[in-house]
């Protein structure tokens, strides 16, 4: 029996697709559906070529051949070094032409050393905040938060701190995000790549820093898992200090 069922999540629709016939001989295929694109991954080459003959048998589809764009992520191979990435160049360019960044000049960094963010910076006045609510600053901040989900972990720590002042951000917050886009301009072709490892090992980075936020007398701990020879999650958080003596 095949069944199709929909749910929603985040007022996008996606869709689950539940194969009991082929239950028990699914558990080495991993199955990802957006909309009407599936993308399908596994290890074993005749598991895959069955999962397509039988959804073919049952659905109208089109076999594509091998994935190479997919939610907006290019996904790249090479297997004479048993390498796969993914990027998200093309994604990129959509993001600063929407916002009108697409000839902007890059900078080195998406948060330098002496920037900081805080309430004092948000909309203090209605000139102000008719002023922000011509600024798409929500939507940036989304666009901006997409990337760093699925392949740019390197804006992970920024884009929280942004993401704090959407309810009344200021101008300085605008000109934070309009920074982050012109790092991410002259870094769009960093890709997020695995590589092949016989070692099976597990790593967690957690480096704790002083937060950005000067409302906040906190650290920012930001955690890289890998599992063998790639990321597998990264997570920021905040915690408050437990010794305000310790900050000037």
């Amino acid at each position: 029996m095949v069944t199709l069922k929909y749910s929603g999540s985040n007022g996008v629709r996606e869709h689950i697709l539940r194969m009991n016939d082929m239950a028990s001989q699914l558990k080495g295929l991993d199955m990802k559906i957006s909309e009407d694109d599936i993308l399908l991954a596994s290890s074993d080459m005749h598991m895959l070529h069955e999962t397509k003959n039988f959804m073919s048998k049952n659905f109208d589809m089109k076999d594509l051949g091998e994935a190479s764009y997919v939610i907006c992520i290019e996904i790249h191979r090479d297997r004479s070094r048993e390498i796969l990435g993914s990027s998200q160049r093309a994604y990129i360019d959509k993001v600063m032409k929407r916002f009108n960044m697409h000839n902007c000049a890059p900078t080195i960094g998406p948060i330098l050393k002496g920037d900081k963010f805080s309430l004092l910076q948000c909309s203090r006045n209605q000139l102000e905040q008719d002023e922000m609510e011509r600024i798409p600053y929500a939507s940036a901040v989304g666009s901006l938060m997409y990337a760093q989900v699925c392949t740019r972990l390197d804006i992970a720590y920024v884009v929280g701190m942004l993401g704090r002042y959407q309810i009344n951000p200021g101008m300085g917050h605008w000109k934070a995000v309009k920074k982050v886009m012109r790092y991410l301009q002259g870094t769009k072709d960093f890709m997020l790549t695995y590589r092949k490892s016989d070692n099976f090992e597990f790593f967690c980075k957690s480096p704790r820093v002083a937060s950005n936020d000067l409302n906040r007398r906190s650290y920012v701990s930001n955690r890289l898992s890998s599992l063998s020879s790639g990321p597998r999650e990264s997570v920021s958080s905040t915690d408050d200090f437990e010794d305000l003596g310790i900050v000037e």
